[in-house]
């Protein structure tokens, strides 16, 4: 299966650096057909997903191990929950946590549809404060349990059926009450290629679009031109230090980069509440959980009919729920790695809450930071340029832009600049390596310990795919294959539900 991994690798690359922009033209018509008659589906399998969560960790069930009834888990709760977190969603906190609450607080509508619906039907169409929470409320719906429960289902029915059952740890295994003994078969060999297609894809993506940011970091603190060499060089960096992290292991590399990860973002967020209007901050966060947690199961069944209102749905609900869906096989199994020896409630409770949590204060703090700045801006309320770098789609920018605004001390400036900047380093090094031992995990047949050459050429093969997307402008055509390939895992999920399920009622 490995040989076939390759294959299919190397032909999307080729296929899109040979022609970018017929490349990008197909993706775009699949994605526009899946958002065109599919975007409900989405949102089913979604709203199932939590609805699982929520059965299984009221449930009986909820007191079974994920291996035998005697193991206990192999890391302490809190280097478990590092791990969660950084090689979840760490890396997209930086990049969106400002410029998305932003974007919905606008009301340009520069991107040629409303900023927010969700506002705009709620009568908030003034740059205010109401308008400021709903815009806080969209950004929690798109980053909060909804999509941490997809990683959830695909986490738990790897640990359940690998470590309690015995089967490898791999995706294929969670449709064994279903289909048998022929998940050693062709159909079990297509679902962890479809995991390993949105694995290797997905985290390029996220490479070549996180590479921006880092650039435009290091021209802040070292006035370093943010071009494609600088962009190449870091991807570079940084798929060879996560090589060597994937090599070393969970226990010692992967788990000391997450560990570090969570130190210092508690240092950034600090820093962001003593600069920041601490009052207003709390009151804006509990505001803005308030109308999320009030309106939680409206937006979860609202799929909008005018177009206008569909045209933003499309781009931003619909997206967030395919890429969700799309990273759930590899950040899963690595989940499930990590979780031997929990109970199912135990580990429903700190994948789809504790994460989910802490990402909704950060967008609280970070998002409402920027808010503020905005609403209180010297020359009126948005003249602050935060919002118009977001208006531009410089969203990378946007992190740094905040930040200079907050401090008017140079040195403390630049030292939260260096902190963001190394913080975005170290959780695309934990997201990559953790991504790189899943993949070889897959291709080893769920050998919890792939050979080291596998991490080695993956980890490095990642990297190199990367590259080569961001120097060919392939990287837009790959973000829109990791979307649409979201839709038939989003049908591999609804079987995998169907099958743990069985699996369980057959047990009790």
């Amino acid at each position: 299966m490995a040989l076939a991994a390759k294959a299919v690798v190397l032909a999307f690359v080729l296929a899109t650096i040979r022609d970018v922009d017929a490349a990008g033209a197909v993706f775009d018509r699949i994605r526009d057909l899946i958002e065109g008659t599919l975007g409900w589906f989405y949102f089913l399998v979604v709203g199932v997903n939590v609805l699982a969560c929520l059965f299984l960790v009221c449930s009986p069930f909820g007191r079974i191990r994920l291996g035998d009834d005697a193991s206990r888990p192999e890391f302490r709760t809190s280097s478990w929950l590092a791990m969660l977190f950084s090689a979840g969603i760490g890396i997209g906190l930086l990049f969106f946590s400002i410029a998305e609450p932003l974007f919905y607080f606008d009301i340009s509508q520069s991107a040629g549809y409303p900023n927010n619906p969700v506002a705009d039907l709620a009568g908030a169409v003034a740059l205010d404060e109401p308008r400021a929470v709903h815009a806080m409320r969209v950004a929690y719906f798109h980053w909060g349990i909804h999509g941490w429960s997809v990683y959830v289902v695909v986490g738990l029915c790897l640990a359940y059926f690998g470590f309690r059952k015995k089967l490898p740890l791999t995706l294929r295994s969670a449709l064994y009450p279903l289909v048998g003994e022929r998940i050693y078969g062709p159909i079990g060999h297509l679902v962890d290629l479809l995991a390993v297609f949105g694995g290797v894809f997905g985290i390029a993506t996220s490479l070549g679009l996180g590479a921006s940011q880092m650039a435009t970091g290091l021209d802040v603190l070292f006035g370093v031109e943010p071009g494609v060499a600088t962009q190449v060089w870091l991807i570079a960096a940084i798929s060879l230090a996560a090589t060597l992290s994937a090599v070393s292991g969970v226990s010692r590399g992967i788990r000391v980069l997450s560990e570090w990860n969570i130190r210092v973002s508690i240092v950034l967020l600090g820093c962001f509440l003593m600069l920041g209007p601490f009052t207003w901050l709390a009151g804006f966060i509990a505001s803005s959980l308030a109308e999320y947690l009030w309106h939680l199961v409206p937006m979860s069944l609202w799929i909008a009919e005018e177009p206008r209102y569909a045209a933003w749905q499309n781009v931003w609900t619909i997206f967030y729920w395919g890429w969700w869906i799309s990273w759930a096989p590899f950040v899963g199994t690595f989940i499930a790695r990590i979780s031997r020896g929990r109970t199912l409630r135990e580990f429903i409770l700190g994948v789809m809450f504790v994460p989910a949590g802490l990402a909704l204060l950060w967008f609280g703090i970070f998002g409402g930071n920027a808010i503020h700045l905005e609403l209180n801006a010297p020359g009126g309320i948005g003249t602050a340029g935060i919002m118009e770098l977001v208006r531009d789609t410089h969203y990378e920018a946007a992190l740094y832009a905040t930040i200079d605004r907050m401090s008017d001390i140079d040195w403390l400036a630049w030292a939260m600049s260096a902190t963001a900047t190394l913080l975005l380093v170290t959780w695309f090094v934990t997201s990559s390596d953790s991504g790189t031992l899943v993949i070889t995990t897959l291709l080893s047949m769920g050998d919890p310990h792939p050979p080291r050459r596998f991490r080695i050429v993956w980890g490095l093969g990642i990297g190199v795919v990367a590259a080569v997307l961001l120097l060919t402008d392939g990287l837009q055509a790959l973000q829109t294959a990791a979307i649409a390939a979201a839709l038939p895992v989003s049908v591999v999920l609804l079987f995998m539900i169907a099958g743990l399920i069985r699996s369980l009622a057959r047990e009790r």
